[in-house]
């Protein structure tokens, strides 16, 4: 059955994406909780929403640029078969409903939802023209989701997991940006002006700053005294090779497959990435769910 063009416009298989809201949830262990895990849910409901809307005002601002790419020309908007007008519509009627909705987790939530917008959308008309904010602003994005499901439920979350996520979301946007160049090496620039300013050498320099400072922070992180006492065990870090081995897998996509384009469709395609992911979760879940600590409380 062909999927509707609005559907596919919002890009449902990039909100993997969104699951970022979860990792308050796992780690506060009240992951097997009703009232929380609802809470958590909805709010990936109202950040997959968002991630629409920001997808369809993308399509409709880049629709001539994307209609010059080997790949993005066969979406709804640039393909002519979901109108500029309808896609306007529809975003700005589906932005105003999961604002109103995101009052229903407190005024903090509903602010960090503002602010995710408001940043996807001020990347949409300014930040994606300028050289490194680009990048930095894609990764605050997920930082952004992050906080925001430790903020639905009402828990804290460690400093070094901020600093984890805003790497791993750098690193795959400078992946991303590899493979546009590497992909348009003539006609880059005309997608994407700000990729004059990169090059695949300078890039790979990036990645391997970033890639280094991720996998040393996640160890920090899995190692750091706070963590040891809140989850009452030291074998966080037994999960540090599925970190090694995931990021050194996509590096390998992209430099020897190039893919990278797209992170979500990468994570769905690739069995042993998607295999290295769901170990890693699980093993997660394991280790903080059978140490003897009690879950973070609820609440503030």
């Amino acid at each position: 059955m062909k999927v509707p063009p609005l559907v596919r416009a919002l890009r449902p298989h990039q909100w993997t994406k969104n699951l970022a809201v979860f990792a308050a949830l796992a780690l506060s262990k009240h992951l097997f909780e009703a009232a929380p895990a609802l809470r958590t849910l909805l709010a990936f409901a109202l950040f997959c929403g968002f991630s629409g809307v920001v997808y369809l005002v993308n399509d409709v601002r880049d629709a001539d640029r994307d209609r010059r790419h080997p790949l993005k020309r066969l979406r709804p908007v640039a393909s002519g078969e979901l109108g500029t007008a309808t896609a306007s519509w529809v975003a700005g009627l589906l932005g105003a409903v999961c604002l109103a909705l995101s009052a229903a987790l407190g005024p903090r939530f509903a602010v960090l939802a503002g602010a995710y917008l408001g940043l996807n959308l001020l990347y949409s008309y300014l930040l994606k023209q300028i050289v490194i904010l680009d990048v930095i602003s894609i990764s605050l994005g997920f930082v952004l989701r992050f906080v925001a499901g430790a903020v639905a439920i009402g828990v804290q979350i460690s400093d070094w997991l901020l600093v984890c996520t805003f790497l791993l979301a750098l690193f795959l946007a400078l992946a991303k940006r590899r493979h546009e160049l590497v992909l348009l090496p003539d006609s880059a620039t005309e997608h994407r002006e700000t990729l004059a300013e990169y090059s695949p050498y300078l890039l790979d320099q990036m990645i391997s700053v970033v890639t280094a400072s991720c996998v040393t922070a996640y160890a920090f992180y899995t190692m750091a005294p706070d963590t040891v006492e809140k989850f009452r065990t030291d074998r966080l870090a037994w999960t540090i090779p599925f970190v090694l081995y995931g990021i050194f897998r996509y590096l390998y996509l992209v430099h020897r497959k190039e893919q990278g384009g797209s992170p979500g469709d990468t994570l769905i395609t690739d069995r042993p990435l998607l295999v290295t992911v769901a170990l890693w979760a699980a093993a997660i879940v394991v280790i903080v769910y059978t140490a003897p600590g009690a879950p973070m409380p609820l609440g503030g």
